[in-house]
């Protein structure tokens, strides 16, 4: 176990991962909101039409798609 800070919030936990235990829960609606979408729509899709589609920040989608479950996803554009 870490001292970590939140990628989502900036909020500092002891626990591993990324996410303190506060957001995990809405990290894991995006990433299956954002599975979803990818399953469902056309593959070529810019980074920004999908942030616009989910609803799902930039910042937050360029870290699911640094994630092993999006390897073989790869946007038009990521910042």
């Amino acid at each position: 176990m870490q001292f970590n800070k939140c990628s989502r919030c900036g909020c500092f936990f002891v626990s591993s991962g990324d996410v303190c235990p506060n957001c995990q829960p809405k990290d894991n609606f995006e990433m299956n909101k954002l599975k979803d979408f990818l399953e469902d729509s056309d593959i070529n899709c810019s980074m920004e039409s999908i942030s616009y589609d989910t609803g799902i920040s930039m910042k937050n989608l360029n870290r699911y798609f640094s994630k092993d479950s999006f390897v073989d996803y790869k946007p038009d554009t990521q910042l």
